[in-house]
């Protein structure tokens, strides 16, 4: 096992609960919370998580979970997250979001970034300082199905097969990965953000 630093500010915990504005969904988006699978268009839902208040919402598509995500700065990201690899401009806008409100990371249930998709946001970008700045444990919903990932807001991102970044862990994953391997794929429970 490889050690892990893991570093918990007060300050930092409080400008998260601070930023932990509601999102509201996009005209017509087909919105759930936690209760139940979204169905409708035949597709995979697309949620976004709060990373402060873990408040889960779930749209049709990925373009309607970025801009949701992103608190409306991102408009017209691509219909899908494989479109998004490709795309050097989505790619910018992503790299360049503001400091307050950013996404972190990108999680799919299949490789090659198919599936239904978790977008997690926090507060701030990760700070490149050797420390995991952020941490998150999946829902039940979302333990043991990520295959592929895509890190945002300058995170490399580490996954862990039991809550609480606890067991071995896998990473850091810091570009787009369309699989992540078989070491952890479909084992996640915790993801660290550093």
């Amino acid at each position: 096992m490889r050690a892990r630093s893991v570093r918990t500010s007060g300050i930092l915990t409080a400008a998260l609960l601070l930023s932990a504005a509601a999102v509201a969904p996009s005209a017509g988006a087909a919105v759930r919370d936690t209760a139940g699978p979204l169905t409708g268009d035949g597709g995979a839902p697309h949620c976004t998580v709060n990373a402060a208040s873990g408040s889960e919402r779930c749209y049709r598509t990925f373009t309607e979970a970025i801009e949701a995500a992103s608190g409306g700065r991102i408009t017209g990201a691509p219909l899908s997250a494989t479109e998004a690899v490709r795309s050097d401009a989505f790619n910018a806008r992503m790299a360049d979001q503001a400091q307050d409100g950013v996404i972190q990371g990108t999680f799919f249930e299949d490789e090659q970034y198919g599936g239904a998709s978790l977008t997690i946001w926090g507060a701030e970008p990760c700070v490149k300082d050797g420390w995991v700045n952020f941490q998150f444990d999946l829902g039940d919903d979302w333990k043991n199905r990520i295959s592929s990932l895509q890190p945002w807001g300058g995170c490399a991102l580490w996954l862990y097969p039991e809550p609480g970044l606890n067991g071995d862990r896998d990473g850091p994953f810091e570009e787009n990965s369309a699989a992540i391997g078989s070491f952890m794929n479909d084992r996640a429970q915790s993801i660290g953000f550093s």
